[in-house]
């Protein structure tokens, strides 16, 4: 089971997925499929920090950009804001996530702002400027 795992990843699921099924622990790849399930974890606060990364960069650049301010930014705006919701109502320990993540996300979100806006950095503030809770707020937006 161990070299399936190397050379075809999919059917290593498949076959552990039956063996759990038919509850054939001792067959079980124990080391490969506890790696993928702390690997799930990961790849969901991953998703959580890009979510969180993506609203606050649409924020950045709706309100550093007003003439700029399109529908496709709102979409962008609303799709992050939901994918983040979808997120803690699946898994509700994530709940405090985007708060310990605002400052590293946003220090992203600001680097990409000032490559995506063509401003110098220092147009945008160094600590992320709105809350949280704002953030996540449905409807809400920054104003010059």
């Amino acid at each position: 089971m161990n070299d399936t795992y190397l050379t075809d990843f999919n059917l290593w699921i498949d076959k552990t997925a039956q063996l759990l099924r038919e509850q054939r622990w001792h067959e079980i790849d124990v080391v490969h499929l506890i790696e993928e399930i702390e690997d799930l974890g990961k790849s969901e606060r991953r998703s959580l920090s890009s979510q969180l990364t993506r609203l606050l960069l649409h924020l950045l650049k709706w309100q550093y950009q007003p003439q700029r301010r399109s529908d496709s930014w709102l979409d962008s705006i609303t799709d992050a804001r939901t994918q983040i919701e979808l997120a803690i109502e699946d898994s509700p320990s994530l709940r405090n996530y985007p708060a310990e993540k605002l400052e590293e996300s946003y220090t992203r979100a600001r680097r990409a702002a000032a490559k995506q806006t063509n401003m110098d950095i220092s147009v945008f503030p160094n600590l992320c400027p709105y809350s949280l809770e704002l953030v996540l707020t449905e409807n809400w937006l920054p104003w010059d």
